[in-house]
């Protein structure tokens, strides 16, 4: 069994990736996307994306981490996959399956998926750029406005020479609505000869044992699980997952390594849409999440966390 995490655009930097990976026997973790226009990019926007590139192309604790990339034009696509490869990167991804407006508006992502020759032709151009030794992968959702075209944008990909290929469950205007329809993983995963990875309403052991059993993938990738229950692939793998002491004490090692390492602007925004994930899975998130969010420093905010530490046993 495999399980990757996924790529989270405004949720999972290398920050998360970092305390995660610590905490977590991931075997893969998948950046935010490089938005990819008309240009190669310059080195510095891949390091901003992902700082593990600067050690190796892997997290402290050693989980390796692959670059994605998100772009229409085949060319510049193959030129920045070389690049990320150069520089590092464990393969390179390329996104499909982004839903959001801006990005479908300038024709990256799911857009992408009414148009199975557009998906061949950018993932034909990486693979003929990278060397043949590193993995060019995708991830896709099952379509655009519906589902008709899934084993059609399927096979395209499989045909232009992916190494495997990762399904998010849902169509784009699916959006992230339960449920997720593993059973067209089913269907993907018995057609192409490529590994497959099932995406999609994975958010305990339970979720992951029976994703695997319908749709016959031994590989699995996280996204919001992951966030929910911040040790969900350990959990998987056997761990017994974590207490909310636990999960409260990991939100002040986040809390500690933003602020000092960083100065974040972002933190107070941040850690309010973690809660927005520890809902689902902690009570005592909801109760804690009521109270800090009127909250807009990150001062006061730490505040509300270091007391509700404080009540909890040693």
């Amino acid at each position: 069994m495999r399980i990757i995490l996924a790529p989270m655009e405004g949720v999972v930097d290398d920050l998360m990736r970092d305390i995660l990976s610590a905490i977590n026997p991931y075997d893969l973790m998948v950046t935010e996307f490089v938005r990819v226009v008309d240009q190669l990019l310059p080195e510095k926007v891949f390091y901003r994306i992902c700082p593990e590139l600067q050690h190796g192309g892997q997290t402290l604790s050693g989980t390796p981490v692959r670059v994605q990339l998100l772009g229409q034009e085949p060319g510049w696509m193959a030129e920045n996959a070389i690049r990320a490869i150069e520089l590092g990167s464990k393969g390179v991804d390329v996104n499909f399956g982004c839903p959001a407006k801006m990005v479908n508006r300038s024709n990256g992502g799911a857009v992408m998926l009414q148009y199975p020759e557009q998906l061949y032709n950018v993932v034909k151009a990486m693979r003929d750029a990278v060397p043949s030794d590193q993995p060019v992968t995708a991830k896709i959702r099952l379509g655009f406005n519906d589902k008709s075209l899934y084993m059609e944008n399927a096979l395209a990909i499989y045909e232009a020479g992916a190494s495997e290929l990762a399904v998010h469950a849902r169509s784009k205007v699916d959006g992230y609505k339960p449920p997720a329809y593993w059973e067209y993983i089913t269907d993907i995963n018995n057609k192409l000869p490529i590994p497959v990875i099932a995406n999609g309403e994975i958010w305990n052991k339970d979720d992951a044992e029976r994703c695997m059993q319908v749709t016959g993938c031994d590989s699995i990738m996280v996204g919001r699980g992951a966030i929910s229950l911040p040790n969900l692939a350990a959990h998987i793998k056997g761990e017994a997952a974590y207490s909310w002491q636990q999960a409260l004490e990991l939100m002040l090692q986040y809390t500690d390594r933003e602020l000092e390492g960083r100065k974040s602007t972002y933190y107070p925004a941040r850690i309010k849409q973690w809660f927005g994930y520890l809902n689902r899975q902690y009570s005592e998130a909801d109760e804690l999440f009521r109270e800090l969010r009127v909250f807009k420093t990150a001062d006061e905010i730490i505040q509300v966390l270091r007391q509700a530490r404080a009540k909890l046993p040693d």
